[in-house]
């Protein structure tokens, strides 16, 4: 069997990871230790985030012709990629926090909602609440003058029934 027949099914599993997420996160995962990882590890998969580390040259083909092809510049030295398919913002927000406590794990780069970010814009993303946080803000938002107008209607009500 062919070298390249081999690799394919490495090429096909990172082409599945990748196909349909809402972003990747591309990390260099130097220096971290093996308690680092698995807590690593464990806040991504409660987050619903893949991790996975494959090798750089199967990673490369994987992304020719895809979202991800910006990052094949980036490739070089030991990388992981993050993966989310529902949250577009998990893996930055989850890798920023775990990496403000750990020094070694540095972001490189990422593809969110098929646009191109540095390690800036992840960290900048990173900042961006999830859509649930999104939509409990709004929810509270459109509620406040529903009570408030409620509370005025009560208070009216209470004053009317005390003069009269």
């Amino acid at each position: 069997m062919a070298k390249v027949e081999l690799k394919q099914p490495v090429i096909d599993a990172i082409s599945e990871v990748i196909k349909d997420s809402q972003s990747v996160v591309l990390v260099d995962y130097r220096g971290l230790t093996v308690d680092q990882d698995t807590k690593l590890r464990k806040q991504l998969r409660e987050a619903d985030v893949t991790y996975k580390v494959f090798k750089n040259t199967m990673m490369n083909f994987a992304f020719k012709g895809t979202d991800c092809e910006p990052l094949c510049e980036l490739l070089e030295g030991p990388n992981a990629i993050a993966v989310s398919k529902t949250d577009a913002t998990a893996p930055a927000r989850i890798l920023s926090k775990f990496a403000k406590e750990n020094p070694e794990l540095e972001l490189r780069a990422g593809i969110v909602e098929g646009t191109f970010y540095d390690a800036a814009g992840i960290k900048a993303i990173a900042s961006v609440p999830s859509r649930e946080e999104l939509l409990s803000k709004l929810l509270g938002s459109m509620q406040s003058p529903i009570a408030n107008f409620a509370r005025v209607v009560k208070q009216i009500a209470e004053s009317k029934e005390a003069q009269g």
